[in-house]
């Protein structure tokens, strides 16, 4: 016998080393094999399908981006169950001890992977039920920004800094989460803007509406307009409420675009921006009175 032969003889027999048992299955490394390379490629497979949705075939039809990378998440989960069962039904592994071994890792899970699971769970009934979905913009407690993934156990958030937080899916379900996209992106904001006694309300209210029609980032329709608030303890107070699709992610900026052209209209047209003031009256106490008297 050569060497070639040897090393086939060699070859066939590692190839047929049995490794262990999984209930009545012996778990060869040829199975093992095979089965590390079906799972990888099922795993890229159904990545690049969930891809090919989401990018190419969704956006023919219009779908919006959210609910594309919903679907799609839920067709790439749909394809993963059952190409776990086509895989181990075909490299002959006896299903009922992979649920015995599942049932066994329950008792794991239930002590140590709970919010692993509870995360999962969360990531499916978002995916299903899409309180959130992928570009929406959000608010939880202090953190603000937009979704830019959501995988089965976190949801990728992307701040105006540019800065990713990683927020578990549970907290999107159990508390409250303030959605400024969930129907549209028209949001309507709010600016106080406090002018002297003397200004006539009526033209505050015109220069105010002129600031915003000549916005670009302000939509005509709806139009803006202008609360007068309240008689404040030094001023005035108005409130310019405009609607934006544009500003959506970034208010702070449409606030400091309409408070620069407002400065600029109050100085041209003379409008007094009032500072706070307050009178102090001091009083006199019983030791100076006692002073005055004796003098």
């Amino acid at each position: 016998m050569n060497s070639y032969d040897s090393f086939m003889a060699w070859l066939k027999t590692c190839w047929n080393t049995e490794l262990f048992h999984l209930g009545e299955t012996q778990i060869y490394i040829k199975t093992f094999v095979h089965l590390a390379i079906s799972l990888f490629l099922l795993f890229y497979l159904t990545s690049k399908i969930r891809m090919l949705l989401v990018k190419k075939i969704f956006p023919r039809y219009k779908i919006e981006v959210g609910v594309g990378q919903s679907i799609g998440t839920i067709v790439r989960y749909i394809l993963i169950i059952l190409g776990l069962i086509i895989i181990f039904q075909a490299t002959g592994i006896d299903l009922s001890a992979i649920g015995l071994l599942i049932g066994a890792l329950g008792v794991g899970i239930g002590f140590g992977l709970q919010n692993i699971v509870n995360n999962f769970i969360s990531g499916i009934i978002i995916l299903f039920e899409r309180p959130v979905k992928v570009g929406d913009r959000i608010e939880i407690e202090d953190l603000s920004g937009n979704i830019v993934n959501i995988s089965a156990r976190a949801t990728t958030v992307i701040t105006n800094d540019n800065i990713a937080v990683i927020v578990p899916n549970s907290d999107l379900v159990s508390t409250r989460v303030i959605n400024w996209s969930h129907n549209d992106r028209n949001v309507r904001l709010n600016f106080p803007v406090g002018v002297a006694y003397k200004e006539d309300p009526e033209k505050i209210r015109k220069i105010l509406i002129e600031v915003a029609n000549e916005n670009p980032g302000v939509l005509k329709k709806p139009s803006p307009d202008v609360l007068f608030e309240n008689f404040g303890e030094s001023s005035l107070d108005f409130s310019l409420r405009v609607w934006t699709d544009e500003y959506i992610d970034k208010p702070m900026i449409l606030k400091s675009q309409l408070y620069y052209a407002i400065f600029k209209k109050f100085k041209e047209y003379n409008v007094e921006i009032p500072f706070p003031q307050r009178d102090v009256h001091i009083k006199s106490g019983p030791e100076e009175h006692s002073k005055e008297a004796q003098h």
